[in-house]
């Protein structure tokens, strides 16, 4: 768990995710705090069955880099959204972020927020030295997140944009 003056980024053990899966606020209950619209996607349905579930559940791999941290506002007692890394660092020690803010929390600065508390995390870890992140050409709150928090825009293809930050 990891926080900043306002927010708690709590990663989920396998069991935690089957709740947050679940959607019927049991997860709430168990943090003691109130329930949340989370809206799960079709992607990150698929993803939490097919990929992070089975990886979280692997012993020989390194959970924080698997698992969803679901972030928590402390003003709020509720959750309000999703970051994740998308796996271990690779062989150049890049990880790739994904995050996802609940509609009812957007425009309130809390990913901007997150994203900088845990690139700041990322940096401690000494097999991390950058940290890439894609987002649509026209998700322009997404991509103001990442030049908040000093992402460089690397590239395009199609209609996906490539942001990277360099933490070494």
């Amino acid at each position: 768990m990891i926080e900043t003056e306002r927010l708690i980024l709590k990663p989920l053990t396998h069991d935690q995710l089957l709740k947050y899966i679940k959607d019927d606020h049991s997860l709430e209950q168990e943090f003691s705090l109130l329930p949340t619209k989370k809206n799960i996607s079709p992607s990150l349905h698929d993803a939490l069955e097919q990929t992070i579930l089975p990886n979280v559940f692997d012993k020989d791999k390194d959970y924080l880099y698997h698992t969803l941290w679901t972030i928590i506002s402390k003003p709020d007692h509720r959750m309000v959204g999703d970051i994740c890394f998308v796996g271990e660092p690779d062989p150049n020690g890049e990880i790739e972020i994904g995050y996802g803010t609940y509609e009812e929390f957007r425009g309130k600065g809390f990913m901007t927020e997150a994203v900088g508390r845990l690139i700041e995390w990322a940096r401690e870890q000494p097999k991390v030295k950058s940290v890439f992140a894609a987002t649509t050409k026209d998700n322009v709150a997404s991509y103001s997140i990442l030049e908040k928090n000093n992402f460089i825009h690397i590239g395009e293809v199609d209609d996906m944009l490539s942001w990277k930050i360099e933490l070494k």
